[in-house]
């Protein structure tokens, strides 16, 4: 494989830097300058301060030239990045001061853009922008730059690179990258497999209820409300690892709404249709099978959103419906939305609400692109590598094959979500919005609430989940327990109890002595290993009311099983 020459490559990259004149122009000249950072600061009106670009000028061309010396001396670099721990990298000097360079000059765009003096949301965008460019610029996403995959294809004798570019014609006819072996799974055969039956279904959602496995069961019927980005069987993956099968065992009466996946026909639908007819109709259906006057609710991600609607509507109309509220890595509060800002802001709202806003679907293959674009080495260039460079076949993995069976949206309600949340903020606001015709006032809502962020999450985070507690309850607030899980937004929730892994933080703290803050909350918080799964198990148990006999079987006279779960519309496919 031709190999750029490292001479030639070193000193074209330096001189930029080592002439002050060159220096000066990487930046006052952006558009025939080399400097990706350059053309963004012009358009966002934003600059760096001098001795700032002085002082990360000086670091880089220290840093730049002890390589170049170890290089020459033939001393290896230390390459700790996790793209280039093959031991093929190593195996040539070439290679890994190659490495060694990219993650050089990686490091020193991210700090330019750290640099930056520009508003906070601007300055996000610009972090972001350059970290997508950087990522993709990484020698291992080249065939020429890649030692590992040049060593397979010479084992295999090419066999790898005609592998790799089928994989990539089959991707291509997909419109998505394969993240795994979608042939290895089947909804309803080995994953959403947890019995039960749907006992309820509109044009919105099927309500399934779960087969009891406790001869007694807590009073007060568990309401999953899953997110509607997404199907809803993450929380019930294998049986091991179900948060449906968990709740089950811990005598809870469990239904769980499994959203449709929308067709141009339901490409009208509103955010109210999704409280109204979706989360507040489930309610109404579960209260009935069950018989009792309260529900535990429960809302994983948007869909925690939208039943704290739904109970904030029925409050307005003089319904307290819940015993409990449980939210999973939810927002009430949008006003930290974290990198997800880089995507939302006025011009980019407007433009879907001109495109969506009166009718219209947005799909869900875009929304798939969107948040594999948040972390872009783990779920778009690992697969590259593998899939493409190496002519690897992607694994069997059950979380990989859920995150690639995207849902769509209908455009009115996703627009208005996007406005009303995410760019607005209103839904914090006592009466400042009106949902289904009533004015909503999430502090109406009278029942515990057990909020659950994670800490790693790149798509809720944990500080903005933290905030629903001073949204709720906000005159009772040893109503409210907040409990902190590690990882991201699907590894922090999907932790099983029975694999003892992982860990999560609480704060005894409570009431009028509870900090008010998600850092000083942290300060004060407890580590505990494990999973934090029986923290809501007690939960919902203080909160399930007395024991009852368990149902002997599923819906009642009036809502008749109508098939086995997890039903049809978790298994219409969005691509």
């Amino acid at each position: 494989m031709n190999m750029p020459d490292p001479q030639a490559m070193a000193s074209a990259w330096m001189t930029q830097f080592a002439n002050p004149q060159g220096w000066q122009s990487w930046f006052q000249m952006p558009a025939q300058s080399a400097n990706p950072l350059a053309g963004m600061m012009k358009d966002a009106g934003v600059s760096i301060k001098p001795e700032k670009l002085e002082a990360l000028r000086t670091d880089y061309l220290q840093k730049a030239g002890a390589l170049w010396q170890d290089f020459i001396a033939s001393r290896k670099p230390v390459l700790s990045d996790k793209r280039f721990s093959a031991p093929e990298w190593q195996a040539n000097p070439l290679t890994a001061y190659h490495a060694a360079s990219y993650l050089l000059n990686a490091e020193f765009l991210a700090a330019l853009a750290e640099a930056v003096d520009a508003p906070p949301r601007e300055h996000q965008k610009i972090r972001f922008a350059v970290q997508q460019m950087v990522d993709a610029m990484s020698p291992a996403n080249f065939l020429a730059t890649n030692p590992e995959a040049q060593q397979k294809l010479i084992d295999s004798k090419g066999e790898s690179l005609t592998k790799g570019l089928s994989n990539m014609l089959s991707d291509m006819q997909k419109g998505r990258i394969s993240q795994s072996d979608e042939s290895a799974f089947e909804v309803g055969r080995n994953v959403a497999t947890a019995p039960g039956h749907v006992v309820f279904e509109n044009d919105l959602f099927q309500l399934i209820q779960y087969d009891p496995v406790t001869p007694a069961v807590h009073q007060a019927p568990l309401l999953i409300v899953p997110p509607c980005i997404n199907k809803f069987y993450i929380l019930d993956l294998q049986p091991e690892n179900s948060v449906v099968r968990y709740a089950v065992e811990q005598g809870n009466t469990v239904m769980l709404m499994s959203w449709r996946n929308p067709d141009k026909s339901m490409g009208s639908l509103t955010w109210d249709d999704y409280v109204e007819t979706g989360a507040i109709k489930a309610i109404e259906v579960t209260r009935a099978i069950s018989k009792q006057p309260k529900i535990n609710a429960f809302g994983f991600c948007v869909g925690g959103t939208i039943v704290a609607s739904a109970l904030a509507v029925l409050a307005a109309r003089g319904d307290q419906a819940a015993s409990s509220v449980t939210l999973l890595t939810a927002l009430l509060d949008f006003k930290d939305t974290g990198v997800l800002d880089v995507f939302i802001d006025p011009t980019q709202v407007a433009m879907r609400e001109q495109a969506l806003g009166n009718g219209g679907l947005m799909p869900g293959r875009d929304l798939a692109t969107t948040f594999s674009a948040l972390r872009p080495n783990d779920l778009v260039w690992n697969y590259v590598q593998s899939n493409y460079l190496k002519g690897n076949e992607p694994p069997a993995f059950d979380l990989l094959y859920w995150n690639a069976d995207s849902t769509n949206l209908p455009g009115p309600m996703f627009c208005w979500y996007l406005r009303n949340m995410y760019l607005e903020n209103n839904l914090r606001e006592s009466g400042k919005l009106t949902v289904c015709g009533v004015p909503v006032d999430l502090a109406s809502i009278d029942a515990p609430v057990f909020v659950f962020g994670s800490k790693e999450d790149h798509i809720v985070p944990w500080t903005a989940a933290f905030e629903s507690m001073a949204i709720l309850n906000p005159k009772k607030p040893k109503a409210n327990r907040f409990v902190l899980g590690a990882s991201g937004h699907i590894a922090g929730v999907i932790n099983p109890a029975s694999k003892n892994k992982r860990s999560y933080w609480t704060n005894d703290s409570n009431g009028k002595a509870r900090p008010a803050t998600a850092s000083a909350w942290f300060e004060g918080a407890t580590e505990h290993k494990g999973s934090w799964w029986p923290e809501w198990a007690k939960f919902l148990a203080d909160n399930g009311g007395k024991d009852i006999k368990a149902p002997a079987k599923p819906g009642n006279a009036t809502f008749k099983p109508i098939e086995p779960a997890p039903g049809r519309y978790v298994k219409v496919r969005g691509d």
